[in-house]
């Protein structure tokens, strides 16, 4: 998750938790649900942060800047190229991974025709300036000649030009747009005694370079801990070419910043790239190794004091710390592992792999029962994960726990407080789901007709869940709902809320929580094409423009009235905590904060000021003409502002009087190219740490500020004053009138960190703006809740039975912290109403996960949902369709679902019946239950008839009944043939070769087989058996029969001389092994007359009976093993069999049996009136076997003895010479004019 802007160079930033304590931030990263973004939490408290600082060569000279323009970087600096790269541009992070919540931004300033280097009240552009005196003196005399008298400009004259030391004052008081005064003084002591002014504020600076590390351009600065005094800082030379680490150097400083010392001895020569701080005890610390080097870990319990170093066996991409336990970390790795830690890394123990980046959690103290519980999305397909709970040191696959019912969408879990979000989408549909406090999830309600397509959670403070969700008719924006303390019912805040995506994709939400006062967010909305500000002070109920400043930084007026002209403001959140991003605003100093914005019609980025507000923005203040970074000091008595510039700054502004004045004062003796600015703002130490470079050849620079020379002494009682919280002058404010304690504008005390910010508070009467409208009704014009048009107001709940009574919705909820009371008549909240007997209406049935599908003995969960009636005594019946039934008492007996495994696949009717003394109600669905289909195959003919139809039958393992979709494509068609049953037949009205391809698809697979099947006019086929030797080498696959058929028709084509072209082989599937021969007519004899080719098939066939009743078709199927190849019988028209149990040459065979069984019966009978077969019975017993042919017995044809057989080479010859006598084909005839219905089934 990472949320990007650039500077001229990249800044990475890693920053301590305490540091920035970002709960709620204007364009908060919260990413994805939905197909691409899914449910994504906040980034809630960084724990380091990482600055990088890229160089640019450009002709040998590297071009670097910090916080101000390009061209007057140049300017600033006579080293400095004007026309040299300009480095405002996107550069690389330079890390290949980010550790885990660590901040990650580069800044992205102004563009280079920007104006910079304006002071408060100066609208003109300042000339180039060749050193820092000349940039100094010019500063001082363009305000003298503007507005001050000939002796101030002296005197800053003579200042500028005296002698400069490590610690200077050049304070310069700036009062609105009044004349300015300004006073250069040393920091001497000597000076600060004898000086009258020595009690004006004063800021005591020193410098630190990093010796030695000028050519590092990253580095991690941390400060450890409340109070403490140390200081680390990691600095890397990154290789962007390489796109590696080449070096790098640990520096510690033990004195706030004074001083640092290289811990070249501590870490030795590792190569160091990440550094990671406890968040519950910063003086633990953890650096990783470069896991190009190695992989090891360096542990310091002291600070950085010592270090000891750990292998490990993993590349950590990111890590994650127990919120309350020290010791305990999650480590995510490179190959997606997730790994624990129960000794601050010294051993680990792997807790889960295909684990998705950034999807793991521990445990939310208080919610969770065990401390060391972990939260774990898995990828287990594509799109498709699952989440699982369980120990981190015990998380076995028995000891895991799967709490949602089903599979959810990759990159949806989100663990945030008392919420656990997830998703579902389904049919292009995305659901979404809660399980508040750990209890069983249930599904987020929206407005029935918001269908929505992407939904982000924005927060979850306050026990309440904020969502930005884009619905069905929303592109580029998306609206905000707000819960109920459950997170399941939704209402409409504010549409069309302004939203962009970050470099990474992600959503960037407009949208941004006040600190300090409770109920106060604004946000950015699209308005007729133009973004305007809102604010609200009642948590969303209502929404308002911001009015605008009377006058501008100048005191000209702006002239800028409600409704047509207000404030806007830029909500951005930059997760560089170096920076203080577009606005600010702080707990301790409730009512203040400043912001980034405009005048005007609509929010531009064109002239962009800084505002502040000092009464909860009922009016504003323009502070500067042009854009600061603003922090908040001594607990929010003080503010700190710094140019955001990319051009090289020697002065900061500090204001004690809440922004209305600002005091200038020089950090450094020549300007900075500043990186960023450390504090931490809740300690006592008053320090501040500048950190950047002089010049692009320098070494870091870390100056050093104190500010505590600003007070004067510590706050007492009457250094303090009230404030009343009120909006536009209504003094109830999320139903309480409060009212503040703050110091006094311009004192000089220091803010005490324990004192009481609210000075009383006193709760309101009621109004309608104290509630939201319930689920199911909207605010319409008049203020009042109404029902939407979708919603029923009169049903109940369905736990209410008769004799009780329930709470009934008035149309409205109070808004979560809101303290109002309600008077006596309690016009808002829900009344009790008693139950009245209501028959069952609206049962319904779906299954858990909403699929109609499932597989055969998987469990299948039933939900039913039934919308009104009296649930406690309605009885319910469930039908699985597989003639079982189940009954229950009630419906509540059925709230976690009824389980049901089918054993057999189909399609079953499952019903839902529910009845009580009212009345009763129905509901059905009907579930597929499949089984994951193995093997189809397709049982074709090899040969076919052109333009008889030919049956096709596709065998499926397992077996199915009615749950299989089959899909025919023939040859070139561009669409199938769709049938719910496995054959189908089929009319080939082109010769030749002709393709077919079934696919059968089951539930979301689809498997698939093809046959090439040849269509001729007309053809001849055989039936072949083999010696058994060969059944006990058959392994029944394609690849073996279509091996063995081609080896078989070899021996036929060499045998007889038939070219191979003519001859098909096909083995069927099964024991025993049989095939078919198909002899084909010849290609070549184009003008040979049809009657010919049917004679010569026939003497073709005659041939191969003759070879294959001598044994003469034979091959070797090992060195020891030689297979015979035999006829079974000829076939005059194949047949085809479409069932699937019997092969085609069997069922031909057992119609022989049966044909032959009646003959002999019918010869029994009536021989005695047959003579010519009581004859040849006779003559049987006299002659040697003969082979009978299959001709009727009409048909004469002479019989052959095996005596008789000649060589194939004679035989040839003799059946050519028959031919051209004619006797021999005139037998013949009768068979191959027949008319062939069909061929023989594969």
């Amino acid at each position: 998750m990472g949320l990007w802007s650039f500077w001229s160079f990249p800044l990475l930033v890693l920053a301590s938790a305490q540091l920035f304590q970002i709960k709620f931030e204007a364009e908060a990263e919260i990413s994805s649900m939905g197909a691409n973004d899914r449910i994504y939490r906040l980034e809630a408290t960084p724990l380091d942060a990482h600055v990088t600082r890229k160089s640019k060569e450009e002709k040998g000279t590297k071009v670097l800047g910090a916080f101000r323009g390009e061209e007057e970087a140049a300017d600033a600096d006579p080293k400095l190229d004007k026309n040299s790269e300009q480095v405002g541009k996107k550069s690389p992070s330079g890390l290949k991974d980010e550790p885990p919540r660590s901040v990650e931004a580069q800044h992205n300033y102004h563009s280079p025709d920007r104006t910079h280097g304006k002071a408060p009240g100066d609208q003109r552009a300042r000339p180039g300036a060749g050193s820092m005196e000349e940039d100094a003196l010019y500063a001082a005399t363009k305000r003298a000649k503007r507005s001050a008298p000939p002796a101030w400009t002296e005197n800053v004259d003579r200042g500028v030009s005296g002698d400069a030391q490590s610690r200077e004052r050049l304070v310069e008081a700036v009062q609105g747009g009044s004349n300015p005064r300004a006073e250069y003084r040393r920091a001497g002591d000597e000076d600060r005694g004898s000086n009258p002014r020595q009690s004006e504020p004063y800021l005591d600076t020193s410098t630190f370079a990093l010796t030695g590390d000028s050519a590092h351009n990253q580095a991690m600065v941390h400060w450890s801990g409340h109070n403490s005094s140390v200081i680390l800082i990691l600095t890397k030379l990154f290789d962007f070419n390489l796109g590696a680490v080449t070096e790098s150097s640990l520096w510690r400083s033990s004195d706030y910043g004074s001083t640092y010392t290289k811990l070249a001895d501590k870490v030795g020569r590792t190569l160091l790239s990440y550094l990671y701080v406890c968040p519950t005890n910063k003086q633990k610390i953890m650096i990783l190794s470069d896991p190009e080097v190695e992989s090891a870990v360096l542990i310091s319990s002291d600070e950085g004091a010592s270090f000891e170093k750990h292998p490990i066996s993993f590349h950590v991409l990111s890590l994650l710390f127990h919120p309350s336990q020290e010791n305990w970390i999650l480590a995510y790795s490179h190959d997606s592992k997730l790994y624990s830690s129960m000794d601050f890394g010294r051993k680990w123990q792997l807790v889960h792999d295909n684990v998705m980046p950034g999807r793991f959690y521990w445990a939310v103290i208080g919610l969770d029962r065990e401390s060391d519980v972990v939260h774990i999305e898995t990828r287990i397909a594509k799109g498709r994960a699952q989440y699982v709970k369980c120990r981190a040191q015990r998380c076995t696959e028995g000891n895991r726990q799967y709490l949602f019912p089903g599979h959810v969408d990759t990159n949806s879990l989100v663990v945030q407080d008392e919420y656990v979000f997830t998703q579902v989408t389904k049919s292009g549909r995305a659901s979404y789901f809660v399980s508040y406090m750990r209890e069983s999830f249930k599904q987020m309600k929206l407005p029935k007709y918001c269908l929505p397509k992407d939904m982000h959670i924005i927060s979850t403070d306050e026990k309440q869940v904020f969502a930005a969700v884009q619905e069905w008719n929303q592109n580029n924006t998306y609206s905000l709902y707000i819960s109920d303390s459950p997170g399941v019912y939704f209402t409409l805040s504010l549409e069309n809320l302004r939203t962009s995506r970050g470099p990474a994709g992600n959503l960037l939400v407009d949208f941004y929580k006040v600190e300090g006062i409770n109920g106060m967010y604004l946000a950015n909305k699209l308005v007729n094409g133009q973004v305007k500000s809102f604010l609200t002070y009642n948590k969303g109920q209502t929404w308002a423009l911001l009015p605008a400043p009377a006058a501008d930084v100048a005191g000209n007026n702006l002239n800028c009235i409600l409704p047509f002209c207000s404030l806007h403001l830029h909500l951005e959140m930059w997760e560089n905590p170096y920076t203080s991003g577009p606005i600010t605003s702080k707990k301790t100093v409730p009512g203040i904060f400043v912001a980034r914005g405009n005048t005007g019609t609509e929010l531009s980025s064109a002239n962009a000021g800084m505002f502040i507000t000092s009464d909860a923005g009922n009016s504003w203040r323009q502070i500067f003409d042009e854009e600061h970074n603003v922090w908040f000091l001594d607990n929010g008595g003080a503010m700190l502002a710094v140019l955001h510039s990319t051009a090289p700054i020697r002065h900061l502004w500090i204001s004690l009087d809440e922004g209305k004045k600002w005091d200038r004062h020089s950090f450094s003796l020549a300007p900075l190219y500043v990186d960023g600015v450390l504090m931490e703002p809740e300690s006592d130490n008053h320090i501040i740490t500048f950190f950047g470079h002089f010049s692009h050849r320098s070494e870091w620079q870390l100056i050093k500020i104190d500010y505590k020379g600003l007070f004067s002494r510590r706050c007492m009682d009457g250094d303090y004053q009230t404030w009343h919280l009120h909006n536009k002058g209504e003094q109830c404010v999320m139903g309480e009138k409060q009212i503040y304690m703050k110091r006094r504008p311009g004192n000089r005390c220091m803010l005490a960190q324990d004192y009481s910010r609210i000075y009383s508070s006193e709760p309101c009467l009621c109004t309608a703006y104290d509630f939201e409208c319930d689920y199911g009704w909207e605010r319409q014009a008049d203020g009042k809740c109404h029902p939407a048009f979708w919603f029923n107001p009169s049903s109940v709940a369905k736990s209410c039975s008769t004799n009780q009574s329930f709470l009934n919705s008035t149309g409205y909820r109070k808004v979560l912290s809101n303290n109002c009371k309600e008077g006596s008549r309690r016009v808002f909240s829900p009344r009790r109403q008693a139950c009245r007997p209501r028959p069952p209406r609206g049962l319904r049935l779906s299954t858990s996960q909403g699929e109609l599908h499932a597989t055969v003995g998987s469990n299948v969960t039933f939900m039913i949902y039934l919308d009104d009636g009296e649930s406690p005594r309605t009885s319910i019946q469930l039908d699985f369709g597989d003639g079982i039934k189940i009954t229950y008492s009630n419906l509540s007996r059925t709230d976690d679902g009824i389980q049901h495994i089918y054993r057999a696949t189909g399609i079953y009717r499952v019903a839902a019946f529910a009845e009580n003394s009212q009345g009763s109600d129905s509901s059905m669905l009907f579930l597929h239950i499949t089984s994951p289909v193995e093997r189809v195959y397709l049982s074709a003919p090899i040969v076919a008839i052109q333009g008889k139809e030919a049956n096709l039958t596709v065998v499926v393992w397992p077996s199915h009944s009615r749950t299989l979709t089959f899909f025919w494509w023939f040859d070139n068609s561009s669409e199938p043939i769709i049938t719910l049953e496995g054959s189908v037949s089929h009319t080939f009205q082109r010769a030749g070769k002709n393709k077919v391809t079934v696919q059968v698809a089951s539930g979301g697979a689809i498997v698939q087989d093809s046959r090439d099947i040849t269509v001729k006019e007309f053809f001849r086929s055989l039936l072949l058996s083999f010696s058994p030797a060969l059944d006990e080498h058959n392994p029944d696959i394609p690849e073996w029969r279509e091996d063995v058929g081609r080896v078989v028709r070899t021996a036929l084509s060499q045998v007889s001389g038939v070219p191979e072209e003519q001859l098909l082989v096909f083995l069927y599937p099964g024991l025993p092994t049989t095939a078919e021969l198909f002899i084909l007519p010849d290609e070549n004899g184009h003008g040979e007359h049809k009657k010919d080719s049917e004679e010569a098939l026939e003497t073709i066939s005659d041939i191969f009976v003759t070879a294959l009743n001598q044994g003469l078709i034979q091959f070797e199927l090992k060195a020891d093993i030689r297979i015979i190849v035999y006829m079974t019988q000829q076939t005059l028209a194949p047949l085809v069999d479409s069932n699937s149990i019997h092969s085609g040459s069997a069922m031909l065979m057992l119609l022989t049996v049966v044909f032959v069984g009646l003959l002999a019966f019918f010869i029994y009978k009536f021989k005695r009136k047959i003579p010519w077969i009581h004859v040849q019975t006779e003559d049987s017993h006299e002659k040697e076997p003969e082979v009978i042919s299959t001709v009727g017995p009409n048909d004469i044809m002479s019989k052959v003895k095996h005596s008789e057989f000649s060589s194939p080479k004679e035989l040839m010859e003799k059946e050519l010479e028959a031919r051209s006598r004619g006797g021999f084909g005139r037998n013949m005839e009768r068979i191959v004019t027949r008319e062939f219905p069909n061929c023989t089934n594969v």
